[in-house]
């Protein structure tokens, strides 16, 4: 864990993910950057969102929201990323978890932008920062698909651990948190800063989707415990000194509904579609991404 404030670098390693399906519909997810080193000590750079955004989009390629700075002023460049070819997924993928990775060539511009690993929680963090019910957890996304302004930026939120216990991750690996989660904030971070009072900042997992009980919004969010996106970045690291990707033969399903005892299922789409809607039809209007 690092003594460091890992809002404004997750701010930078954090971008959208979206792939047009016609004139008025996306598909959109948010992803983020980390630098992972490799057995022979060279640095890769990977690209970790919840598996469900890559499953649901249905062709080969999807844009990754890359943005560049000079002059001082930030720009919006998208560009093309494959995630399919003929053999299948060329993503990395949790055989349980709705966690995925996949290696990215990042401008080098931005390569500095990218998160050690090492920031990811681990199996014992929640239990050594003492992580509860009721702390704050901060988490970047594309709610929607808005951006925070022009350059393409994620938009910031702040949102309560609503589980107990949340640890271990092997008991426990999702909690909630208690904010609105809406499409397009699939695969964000989510995340512990130094203004929390713990005594160190972490990742604290990835934000997966929201609940719903009986269509109706409960204002959580689910988040898979980033000690699985550790595993993930594993399971790439011997797919790739073995030559076999293991998620080419994945059959994965949506996200696990939560069961409730006694209860019925309180379970929730994806938070990947959105659909174009008349200003008339959502608070605020309609907003699209730069470059849309």
């Amino acid at each position: 864990m690092m003594d460091v404030d890992l809002t404004v670098a997750l701010i930078k390693a954090t971008v959208q993910i979206d792939q047009p399906i016609n004139e008025a519909k996306r598909m959109v997810g948010t992803g983020f950057l980390i630098s992972v080193q490799k057995p022979d000590g060279a640095t890769q750079i990977v690209l970790v969102t919840a598996a469900h955004v890559f499953e649901k989009m249905p062709a080969a390629d999807v844009r990754i929201g890359w943005r560049t700075q000079a002059k001082g002023n930030w720009s919006y460049v998208p560009a093309n990323m494959t995630i399919r070819s003929a053999a299948g997924p060329v993503w990395y993928q949790h055989p349980s978890q709705d966690i995925a990775v996949i290696p990215v060539n990042v401008p080098d511009a931005l390569r500095d932008s990218a998160i050690p690993q090492s920031w990811l929680a681990d199996e014992n963090t929640f239990a050594n920062e003492k992580v509860g019910a009721g702390d704050e957890l901060m988490t970047l996304g594309y709610p929607h698909g808005l951006s925070a302004n022009v350059a393409g930026f994620p938009i910031l939120r702040a949102g309560r651990v609503a589980s107990y216990p949340v640890s271990p991750p092997s008991a426990y690996p999702t909690f909630l948190i208690d904010l609105t989660a809406v499409p397009g904030n699939s695969g964000g971070p989510v995340f512990m800063t130094s203004q929390a009072g713990k005594g160190h900042t972490f990742i604290a997992g990835v934000l997966i989707k929201q609940v719903e009980d009986d269509s109706q919004r409960l204002e959580l969010g689910v988040v898979t415990d980033a000690v699985f996106v550790r595993q993930t970045i594993d399971i790439m690291l011997k797919a790739e000194a073995s030559g076999v990707n293991p998620s080419a033969n994945l059959k994965p399903a949506a996200p696990a509904p939560m069961r409730t005892p006694g209860g019925p299922t309180t379970s929730s789409p994806d938070m990947t579609r959105r659909t174009t809607a008349r200003p008339s039809d959502s608070v605020g209007g309609d907003q699209q991404t730069p470059g849309q």
